[in-house]
C-alpha cells in the first residue's frame, strides 16, 4: 500500500483554494464585486425581487383568467362585477409590470428590457377595452398569451 504524503505546501495550497472558492460563492462577495465590475448606471435586479414580482404577476394572471372564465353576465350587476374583477387584475398587473420594467438604465435581465414595455402596452389596451360601456375582453385574453409567448421564447 502506498502512503499518501501531503507536504505542508500542498495543505496550504488546498486550504487557500478552498477558502477562495467559498468566499467567491458568498452573496456578500458577489455584491462587492458587482460594485467594481458593473458600470455605475447598471441597475442590478436581485433574483429574489424578480421572482417575488413575477410570482405576484402570476397570481394576478390567475385572477384574470378566473374572471374571464365566468360566463358573460345576464344582468347589468353581473356584467359590472365581472368587469371590476377583470379591471382589478389588469390594474395590479400593470403596476407590477411597471416595477419589473428596467427602463434605459440597463439590467442583468435583458429580456425584461426587450419584452416588458410590450407587455405593459398589451395590459393597458386590455384595460381600455374592458372599461368600455360594453366591455370587451379579447385583449385581456391576449395578455395571458403574452406571458406564455415571452417565457417560451426565453427558455
Amino acid at each position: 500500500m502506498k502512503k499518501l504524503s501531503l507536504s505542508f505546501k500542498k495543505v496550504i495550497l488546498i486550504a487557500l483554494a478552498s477558502s477562495t472558492l467559498l468566499v467567491g460563492c458568498s452573496n456578500q462577495f458577489a455584491s462587492s464585486v458587482r460594485k467594481v465590475t458593473y458600470a455605475p448606471d447598471f441597475k442590478y435586479t436581485e433574483q429574489s425581487v424578480l421572482r417575488s414580482d413575477m410570482d405576484k404577476l402570476a397570481q394576478q394572471m390567475g385572477l384574470l383568467e378566473l374572471a374571464l372564465a365566468k360566463p358573460y353576465g345576464e344582468t347589468p350587476d353581473a356584467i359590472e362585477v365581472q368587469r371590476e374583477e377583470v379591471l382589478f387584475a389588469l390594474k395590479n398587473m400593470s403596476e407590477i409590470a411597471s416595477r419589473l420594467k428596467t427602463g434605459n438604465s440597463g439590467a442583468n435581465h435583458p429580456f425584461m428590457d426587450d419584452y416588458m414595455q410590450n407587455f405593459i402596452s398589451k395590459v393597458d389596451k386590455a384595460r381600455t377595452a374592458a372599461s368600455l360601456q360594453q366591455p370587451r375582453y379579447f385583449f385581456a385574453g391576449k395578455v395571458s398569451g403574452s406571458c406564455t409567448s415571452c417565457h417560451k421564447v426565453n427558455r
